[in-house]
């Protein structure tokens, strides 16, 4: 039995596979070597922390909210109300934080790097900067690695703060559950490893976003027409493989800090 498409499919991702790599290694070996420049790492901070704020805020808010309101419904019939704090807390630390604060920036970012590069590809910007002797990877990777890799966990932590916020009002004044045992149950199970999982999710988050997007746009051809196209599967590559990648982080992490653990 042949199977026509399967070599040609298989091909590809390698090779996709294999680019990707040599771009990863490319650009910490610039990053070791110390070509950073600062200015664009503080501009790239700057479009993407800084622009990112308040689609990070408005998703913690909606999501704390909601997800506050669905436990509440679900645990009050059972005589649980008090656990709606620490439930609340730790699921937005371990899994909802990072990984929709790492989709939302996988939309915004993601797209905005890849038709940014894209489109100096395809008008031809970057054989350009070749030509003047300068590493394109120095100079349009390297500062927005940096800076997605400064600015995703503090989008993570923000996230997750506005989400409990929006938690602790709902559930105090709009579900009536006691003030004391939310903050004082939130407080007791929610440990300092449920914020390195956010942070470490957050980070390996970042750098799926910065690669991917970036590469696409430095293999975008066919002018505007493949800028459309790089744009839309950097964002589709992307949050797929957050969402992919974010189980085995998942597992992997919940083996390095366990529940019982005194973290």
């Amino acid at each position: 039995m042949k199977f026509p498409y399967s070599f040609p499919l298989t091909r590809a991702f390698c090779l996709y596979l294999g680019q990707l790599a040599f771009l990863i290694g490319e650009t910490f070996t610039s990053i070791l070597a110390g070509r950073v420049r600062w200015k664009l790492v503080l501009h790239q901070i700057v479009e993407i922390g800084f622009g990112s704020q308040a689609v990070v805020i408005i998703t913690g808010i909606f999501t704390g909210a909601v997800f506050t309101a669905q436990i509440f419904f679900q645990f009050n019939a059972l005589n649980m109300s008090s656990a709606v704090g620490p439930v609340v807390s730790i699921a937005l630390c371990r899994e909802l934080g990072p990984v929709l604060t790492g989709l939302m920036v996988a939309g915004r970012v993601g797209a905005a790097m890849s038709a940014e590069i894209g489109t100096m590809k395809v008008t031809e910007q970057i054989d350009a900067l070749r030509a003047l002797a300068v590493n394109p990877v120095d100079y349009l990777v390297v500062p927005r690695t940096m800076a997605i890799m400064i600015s995703m966990p503090l989008l993570v932590g923000e996230c997750i703060f506005f989400a409990l916020a929006a938690s602790y009002y709902v559930a105090t004044d709009i579900l009536n559950v006691n003030s004391v045992f939310f903050l004082q149950h939130m407080w007791s199970y929610t440990h300092s490893r449920d914020m390195v999982m956010a942070l470490s999710k957050g980070f390996v988050f970042a750098l799926i976003v910065v690669f991917v997007g970036c590469q696409q746009g430095l293999t975008t051809r066919d002018g505007a027409v493949g800028v459309g196209k790089s744009t839309t599967e950097a964002v589709v590559i992307s949050s797929l493989s957050i969402l992919m990648i974010n189980f085995f982080l998942t597992m992997a992490l919940n083996i390095i800090f366990p529940a019982g653990g005194r973290y």
